[in-house]
């Protein structure tokens, strides 16, 4: 979202003011944005009508700037962690103790999150887990944002595995499974061939959304671990296990028989829009209007 030079303003003023000055020119950012641009009000309009249903003209406005504000701060957080370093913000994870329980169970570790929070400063919160960390991840055509280790100058600290290579990369993911390694993966948008999505219920209407991470589950007998990340504060934020799913071997793995797990995630995510419904970040069309 925004032009080049719009991206570089705000990384100047990170340089220059830190994540204050940045965030207060937001504030007008955001409302030229929301006033003024059909696309950005198109784009937000799918979940604020499932998530705000009763809300119309001005209030649906407001819910409209106040999601978009917080997707610009988040952006902002991103770059500060490069600029300032991973000090400006204070992490807290919740659950510390099972994912080592998991991890050392020796299986791998499957991590399933979304479009929350700020997924890049939960990746920072895994270092504990002393294991290689692999992204499934696909950078848009056109994406000129850039991620917190491009500022910082340095290499990307996880292996990124990209979804549109042979077999949807899962022939990476597998090993990587295979040498205990962790591999994060999106669960609320299907990347790659749409015959891997099933249909599941979410926010009172039908969505796609991507099982191949638990049919590799199912084949390798790892663990699933759905987290979601939340800003907490200005400088604050904090990583919750919201569930924790395990998938017998299914025979002949056909894509309905994976629908029940699929649904909890689903779940977990519905119930984190409804605590939080300005940190959902999926600007996608999921739903079949």
């Amino acid at each position: 979202m925004g032009k080049n030079w719009q991206h570089q303003f705000f990384y100047l003023a990170i340089r220059f003011g830190g994540r204050r000055l940045a965030y207060f020119f937001l504030y007008f950012v955001v409302g030229y944005y929301v006033l003024f641009s059909r696309n950005a009000r198109r784009r937000a309009a799918p979940y604020l009508r499932r998530r705000f249903p009763n809300a119309h003209g001005l209030e649906r406005l407001y819910h409209c700037y106040r999601l978009i504000l917080n997707f610009g701060r988040v952006l902002v957080d991103r770059a500060v962690i490069g600029i300032m370093g991973p000090q400006a913000f204070k992490v807290t994870l919740h659950g510390r103790d099972r994912l080592l329980s998991l991890r050392d169970e020796g299986k791998g570790l499957l991590m399933i999150g979304a479009h929350v929070g700020c997924w890049q400063v939960a990746m920072s919160a895994l270092d504990f887990m002393q294991r290689p960390v692999n992204m499934l991840m696909r950078r848009e055509d056109g994406d000129i944002d850039r991620h917190y280790y491009e500022h910082a100058g340095i290499e990307c600290p996880y292996q990124v595995i990209d979804p549109t290579e042979y077999l949807g990369g899962t022939l990476q993911m597998l090993g990587a499974l295979k040498q205990g390694e962790v591999v994060c993966v999106m669960g609320d948008r299907t990347l790659g061939s749409e015959r891997s999505s099933v249909e599941v219920e979410f926010m009172g209407g039908t969505v796609e959304l991507p099982y191949s991470a638990y049919k590799i589950a199912s084949t390798t007998g790892t663990p699933i671990v759905v987290f979601f990340s939340r800003k907490d504060s200005s400088d604050s934020y904090s990583l919750h296990l919201a569930e924790v799913i395990r998938i017998p071997e299914i025979k002949g793995r056909e894509a309905q028989s994976f629908i029940p797990y699929v649904q909890k995630f689903s779940t977990a995510l519905e119930q984190y829009c409804q605590q939080l419904p300005y940190q959902f970040f999926n600007f996608f069309p999921m739903w079949r209007e």
